[in-house]
């Protein structure tokens, strides 16, 4: 493994790369999020995942081009909501995130949930493979998707007469921790050279005082929250901690000055399945 630092990329199908410490905007109220997505970038971070359903698109990519880092350097996420996955509803969204947003180009567009069955979600991803045709987006991706909605998109690129068509899956961003290791969905994208972003990477504060990581604290003398951070990166996971606080802003990317060892990540491999966010990775595909 090379040697991670803040500055850590992967590179997407796409070809673009992707800082794999992301700041997570999620529940972060529009009026704080400028600020805050400012703060961030000057800390450090060089990726911002926000979405559509977020409510806090403009003030995020505002407050992150307020930090006077080129644009060049940076990496601005949104998603189609889970209520618009068709065709011309994801048209729409894209439309509307570089119009609220006023980049020229969105680096990442997901499909926030693998909802709207068949036709929807296949629309929706029709409508992102022209949205990078057309240069409003360089990569895109899916979020929420479990083995077998990614084996219907799968099957479907296969089935399109070329690459352009069928276009690039760079991403799929789910809810992973050591309580949410997802083994079938990481293999399936891991083999396929798929990015693998983890949300709730910090099992939104519901683990910090968990026996698991009480002995790697005492060891590393790290916080429970840089603990799962690191055990993200070790993963090969982009990792998108989210923070209102300044000072935990900066906490969560103190991940570079010590590393976890073998005997370390095999303590956190505890082979439960407990999701502390919503699921849709279990949705049937009729959903």
């Amino acid at each position: 493994m090379s040697k991670l630092s803040i500055k850590s990329t992967l590179r997407l199908k796409s070809g673009y790369d992707i800082p794999v410490l992301g700041y997570g905007v999620y529940q972060t109220p529009a009026a704080e999020a400028q600020l805050v997505t400012t703060h961030a970038i000057k800390s450090g971070y060089r990726h911002v995942d926000s979405a559509t359903v977020y409510r806090n698109e403009q003030p995020s990519a505002a407050g992150m081009l307020a930090a006077g880092i080129p644009r060049s350097e940076l990496f601005f996420t949104s998603k189609v909501p889970p209520k618009d996955i068709s065709y011309d509803a994801a048209k729409k969204c894209v439309h509307k995130s570089l119009e609220v947003t006023g980049l020229d180009y969105i680096d990442l567009y997901l499909l926030h949930a693998p909802y709207g069955g068949k036709e929807g979600r296949l629309g929706a991803w029709k409508a992102l493979v022209e949205a990078v045709d057309a240069g409003k987006v360089r990569s895109i991706g899916v979020s929420n998707y479990g083995v077998h909605h990614l084996d219907e998109l799968e099957k479907w690129q296969k089935e399109q007469k070329s690459e352009k068509e069928a276009g690039l899956l760079s991403v799929n961003q789910i809810e992973l921790h050591p309580w949410l290791a997802r083994p079938d969905i990481v293999k399936w994208c891991q083999e396929r050279d798929v990015v693998l972003e983890a949300y709730s990477p910090l099992v939104r504060a519901t683990r910090n005082e968990d026996p698991l990581l009480k002995p790697l604290v005492r060891k590393h003398g790290k916080t429970p929250t840089q603990i799962l951070l690191r055990w993200g990166l070790q993963k090969g996971f982009v990792i998108l901690p989210k923070s209102v606080t300044p000072a935990r802003i900066e906490e969560n990317k103190e991940l570079y000055d010590f590393e976890l060892d073998a005997e370390d990540m095999k303590s956190l491999e505890t082979g439960v399945y407990e999701p502390c966010a919503w699921d849709p990775t279990v949705a049937g595909l009729e959903s």
